[in-house]
């Protein structure tokens, strides 16, 4: 009689370095998934928080710049209309050295204690010399509105 060898099925192969690979790459998308969502949500969510501010001091600096200061007078608080008649303010802005052009460069937005505040950084540049300054523009929310309260 001939030895006839058993038959032993071949080892199974060790796949675990492959199933620990596949698991961490889908936690990493995973995580990219989600961080790209949770960035864009707050993208989207500063943006439009800051953005009417820009836009009122944008429109405020405008009517400054184009002599427009009866529009100017009407983007103001109401303290700040209370304590200086439209043309006192108009006298002022005239007196002033004139801007040719401005920039934005920062907006900046509070809410303290339900107040709700903003200050808008400008870069202007004088009309007669063209000297650069920078300077703060303070706004205030009332009644739902972004009015300038310096």
């Amino acid at each position: 009689m001939t030895y006839e060898p058993m038959m032993v099925p071949a080892p199974r192969p060790n796949r675990t370095l492959r199933t620990v690979l596949i698991v961490v790459g889908a936690l990493l998308a995973l995580c990219c998934v989600v961080g790209t969502c949770v960035g864009l949500w707050l993208y989207r969510s500063v943006k439009d928080t800051v953005e009417p501010v820009r836009v009122a001091a944008t429109a405020y600096l405008d009517d400054v710049q184009a002599g427009n200061y009866a529009g100017a007078y009407g983007r103001l608080c109401d303290r700040v209309r209370d304590t200086m008649p439209q043309e006192d303010f108009a006298r002022i802005q005239s007196a002033q050295l004139k801007i040719s052009s401005y920039e934005i460069t920062g907006v900046n937005v509070n809410n303290y204690n339900g107040r709700v505040t903003g200050t808008v950084q400008v870069e202007a540049v004088q009309a007669a010399t063209g000297a650069r300054f920078t300077q703060g523009v303070a706004l205030i929310k009332e009644d739902g509105d972004w009015r300038v309260c310096q």
